[in-house]
């Protein structure tokens, strides 16, 4: 590591990169225009199941923007307006399968609520050691979050059933004779039915890539118990009437298609969704659909040219369902569209939430997706408890006009979050219901969904060939800081991106740079220097006690413009650009300090030298409390250094000077140690020649 490093150095490095980034080049925000941020926050990660600890893509495809975001936030308005939640899944049928496959393959002695305690201390765990900065990590099925998730569930469930939204179906389910039981959601698996749609990873009724469709349209069905063909038996279970929602859908799409803080990524997502009944058939087949289409109920027929397939469209979900059975029953093929089905709430699964028991029918278990949807409700009324506040305040975040929910979540699961959550909260409001609810009732959340963040160059799955890398693993070759800003700068809000580290590379050639240790340069190289050059300038010329003084306009406008650019960036869940603004920010100041504090020490000009390090402090403030969401640990070094209270990192004193925080008195910082880093590397890069 090299510490006497020349103003000469630093300005040239600049020089090449400063401000040379193309996406940043953007028409700054007026100052009177500002973005409006809300009273109170919630903000939601994704819930990762249960039954394994985390991959890199939880980490770095959902909590490192939940984290940063949820950070950014308690700047902006008050830690105390802002609840950032996730928990363990406890439930679903991928956690009971890997619970029976650990039992008869491994021998395990546990139950499966030792099986699922486990692995939720392990996620804990890792993200802690991310610094993901959770007000409450909670479980669906673990402890106090558990107690208050099934009194939110039963209430949930009673309330869209009270106010007419829940309807009782009988339904053909999976069974296997050889088991002699019920099969559920991943016990069975084939190929999705959906037309289009290549997953052959598709379980009872939804596939790998989230895509819904009735148990019986499942192609080539497998139990994963037996290996045997199951057969269908009835069995009834409640739904959400989520056909009924189509209209206040489409107007939903077209209102967040208007918000600059949606992504196009969610609205495309959940229109897909929308669109009529289909049913695609093979052109091959057209005679036998000639001889039955009379018997289908009214339809129109599509043809569509250069394509191996014609279409017929139903208005109504209950056509198409008669249609598909007078189809199977004469042997004609087929495939579905996406469209609006039934929601499930419940099922005959041992390990469950509680349903509640209504018109008499047998104690059930809700399905998994349902309450994941509402857990965050849950782990929200856990967090105030864990404060000592009063866990009824859950209302002002989730049903105040004042208030917003921030859901990050991974692009596969729109339809859950996006479709089947925003019907069930406007459910939930009695009377007529609306996408724009009135004070006191249930919200909308907004959504950050991000594309897939693959793994070198393929979509990883634990559960697939590619096996993607442990988040926990990966701290053996990086810092958690180099990480996080690496995963924020992949761009991951406008495409699905590659996740390349060097390490688990194999194609990767030794003089090929790594890619997270280079994102990382900007803090561990460039913003060290500046940080430590002005401390040390400081402790050898001025006796350890900061100059203060007039702020250079030019400085300020600078200043202002970087923290607008990165306001507007952060409200739009623009994270990468967020990046750009730092890194050209934080370059013009390593160029600026190495041209006037270079001067200064050319010609010993004590004045000139005073004047740069008030200018370059400044600097430093600015680029710390934007860097403090992304670089906690950094940049509250930075804040221990300066000998500031935790004011300093508030959006209220944003455009404040240092002096505003000192008095304009007197103030001495911390002594700097010769080889104290603020950003530091991995010990394991410390023996490489990457600079």
């Amino acid at each position: 590591m090299c510490y006497n490093i020349s103003y000469e150095t630093i300005c040239s490095e600049a020089d090449v990169m400063a401000e040379s980034n193309e996406m940043y080049k953007k028409k700054t925000a007026d100052k009177n225009n500002r973005p409006q941020f809300p009273k109170r926050a919630v903000i939601t990660g994704g819930m990762p199941y249960g039954n394994k600890t985390l991959h890199f893509g939880h980490v770095g495809g959902v909590f490192v923007f939940a984290d940063v975001y949820a950070r950014f936030l308690r700047d902006r308005i008050g830690k105390e307006n802002v609840i950032f939640v996730s928990g363990t899944d406890c439930y679903g049928s991928p956690i009971a399968e890997s619970y029976r496959k650990l039992v008869a393959e491994q021998g395990f002695k546990g139950t499966i609520h030792d099986f699922v305690e486990e692995n939720h201390k392990a996620q804990k765990k890792t993200l802690d050691d991310y610094m993901i900065s959770l007000n409450i990590f909670g479980a669906s099925g673990l402890g106090r979050t558990a107690e208050i998730h099934n009194k939110v569930s039963d209430w949930f469930i009673r309330t869209l059933y009270k106010n007419g939204h829940l309807h009782r179906i009988s339904t053909k389910q999976f069974y296997d004779e050889k088991a002699g039981c019920f099969l559920n959601g991943r016990q069975v698996i084939g190929k999705c039915p959906v037309d289009g749609c290549q997953s052959e990873k598709a379980y009872a009724d939804e596939c790998d890539l989230g895509h819904q469709y009735m148990p019986e349209n499942l192609i080539n069905p497998k139990s994963t118990l037996t290996g045997d063909t199951p057969i269908m038996k009835d069995v009834e279970n409640w739904y959400f009437d989520l056909p009924a929602y189509n209209k206040l859908l489409k107007e939903y799409v077209a209102k967040i298609s208007r918000q600059k803080n949606v992504r196009q990524l969610v609205s495309s997502t959940i229109s897909e969704f929308l669109a009529d009944p289909v049913v695609h058939i093979k052109n091959e087949l057209l005679d036998s659909y000639n001889a039955v289409k009379d018997q289908l109920p009214e339809h129109e027929f599509i043809e569509e040219k250069k394509k191996p397939s014609f279409t017929i469209k139903f208005k109504e979900l209950d056509e198409m369902n008669k249609a598909t059975e007078i189809l199977s029953a004469n042997g004609i093929r087929y495939r579905t569209g996406k469209t609006l089905v039934p929601f499930r709430l419940t099922g005959n699964i041992e390990w469950g939430v509680p349903a509640p028991v209504l018109e008499g029918e047998d104690p059930l278990t809700i399905w998994v997706w349902p309450e994941s949807l509402w857990a965050p409700i849950s782990f929200t009324q856990a967090a105030l408890e864990q404060q000592g506040r009063n866990p009824d305040e859950w209302k002002d975040f989730w049903c105040s006009k004042d208030a917003n929910v921030y859901q990050f979540i991974g692009a596969d699961n729109i339809y859950f979050y996006g479709v089947a959550e925003m019907a069930m909260f406007m459910g939930l409001k009695e009377g007529e219901n609306t996408i724009d609810p009135p004070e006191g009732e249930m919200q909308l959340p907004i959504l950050c969904a991000n594309n897939h963040i693959l793994f070198l160059d393929k979509k990883a799955s634990s559960s697939g060939a590619i096996k993607p890398p442990m988040a926990a693993d990966l701290l053996d070759f990086y810092t958690p800081e180099q990480l996080r800003m690496h995963f924020l700068g992949l761009g991951l809000g406008q495409r699905s991106v590659s996740f390349m580290p060097k390490p688990y590379n194999p194609n990767a050639k030794p003089e090929d740079p790594d890619p997270v240790v280079k994102d990382g340069f900007l803090l561990s190289n460039v913003f060290n220097r500046i940080i430590r050059t002005c401390i040390y300038s400081v402790q050898k010329y001025f006796d350890g006690v900061m100059p203060v003084g007039e702020v250079d306009e030019q400085v300020l406008a600078d200043a202002k413009k970087a923290i607008l650019d990165y306001e507007r960036f952060m409200y739009r869940f623009e994270f990468h650009q967020a990046t750009y603004v730092l890194d050209s920010y934080i370059r013009k100041a390593s160029k600026y300090m190495a041209k006037n504090l270079g001067d200064a020490d050319k010609a010993d000009d004590n004045e000139a030298r005073r004047r740069a390090l008030i200018q370059v402090f400044h600097m430093i403030r600015t680029a710390a409390v934007l860097l403090h969401p992304m670089a906690p640990q950094g940049t509250e070094m930075i804040l221990e250094y300066l000998q500031l209270d935790k004011n300093f990192w508030s959006w209220d004193k944003i455009f404040d000077t240092i002096s505003d925080f000192t008095g304009g008195k007197d103030h001495k910082l911390k002594f700097l140690e010769p080889r104290v880093d603020f950003f530091t590397k991995h010990q394991s890069q410390f023996n490489t020649s990457e600079e």
